[in-house]
């Protein structure tokens, strides 16, 4: 005999449990870890499915997604921001409150590790 199909392992453990026996037991019963039975469980019970989840947040729907253009347009409009600056701007103009890394994974908005003192953008000039 090959393995369960997921959906089948889910449906298993869960009629297991709804006969009467312990997590542990179902666990034993199936091989599989106490924590995958009581998932399963709280699944059932909550949703009435065993469908799983989905998984991630969609891409997209983070808390950077409405000011993303707000911060590209800070970007374009202060080239040497720092990325320090940026997260205070963040917080006192559109509200957010952002991790520098949430706001660093914006690699499409050609953030820059180094900046130009105002000495050198001056003798460049």
């Amino acid at each position: 005999m090959g393995k369960p199909l997921p959906m089948q392992l889910r449906q298993w453990v869960v009629d297991f449990v709804a006969e009467g026996h312990t997590y542990r037991a179902a666990a034993a019963q199936f091989r599989v870890s106490i924590k995958f039975v009581n998932v399963t469980a709280i699944l059932k019970r909550s949703t009435g499915s065993l469908e799983p989840k989905p998984q991630g947040n969609g891409g997209g729907h983070g808390k950077l997604a409405g000011v993303v253009d707000w911060i590209a347009w800070r970007i374009k409009e202060r080239r040497n921001l720092t990325l320090d600056e940026l997260l205070i701007e963040l917080r006192d103009g559109p509200g957010v409150e952002a991790h520098r890394v949430s706001v660093w994974r914006l690699r499409s908005l050609d953030l820059t590790h180094k900046k130009r003192l105002a000495r050198h953008r001056a003798e460049a000039a």
